[in-house]
């Protein structure tokens, strides 16, 4: 990708891989739009979008689909059905999805992190995700996670995971950015 400035990051802006992938976008010259919600604090600020609760609506889904699709309970409408609608404008505008955190048995990756890439899967968008127990990462091809390296390839993504992150974690996004775009500006 020849022009860094092109480029967006979509986030969260939350402590862990978040934050990391806002620090790397702003490392390497990309811009970046962090989703956050009134009464949400991130950690990042820069290219902050508060959504309003009209834009929050648009993200809104069943409870009851997300638990399905997550094996997983989550219910009620507190600040977890919000942050499942942040979710949503993330993966909307981003065309890839890059997660850390840790895949399950079950093929969905643990936590909110893995609302993003469930919703990644729905809307059939490359997916890759750095399984932090593992060391390495993993792409959704033909329902199945198959061991490669990632790259990102598109004008938009996603950068998101989990606040756990580890050393493995910080130093697989940092190698993402340098294998994508090559030095740091």
């Amino acid at each position: 990708m020849a022009d860094r400035s092109k480029i967006t990051l979509y986030s969260g802006g939350h402590k862990g891989a978040e934050s990391e992938f806002s620090k790397a976008s702003e490392q390497w010259g990309i811009q970046e739009v962090v989703y956050s919600f009134e009464g949400h604090t991130t950690e990042r600020t820069r290219g902050l979008h508060v959504l309003s609760p009209a834009e929050l609506s648009k993200g809104d889904i069943s409870m009851e689909i997300v638990s399905k699709l997550m094996g997983r309970t989550y219910t009620g409408p507190g600040k977890i059905r919000k942050v499942l609608q942040s979710i949503f404008h993330m993966v909307n505008n981003g065309i890839q999805v890059i997660a850390i955190g840790w895949i399950q048995p079950d093929k969905t990756v643990k936590g909110g992190t893995g609302w993003g890439v469930e919703l990644a899967k729905l809307f059939n968008r490359p997916i890759n995700v750095f399984d932090q127990d593992r060391n390495g990462w993993f792409s959704w091809k033909n329902g199945e996670w198959v061991s490669e390296p990632a790259v990102i390839k598109e004008k938009t993504f996603v950068g998101t995971g989990t606040r756990n992150l580890t050393e493995k974690g910080r130093k697989a996004i940092a190698d993402l950015f340098k294998a994508s775009f090559g030095p740091a500006q």
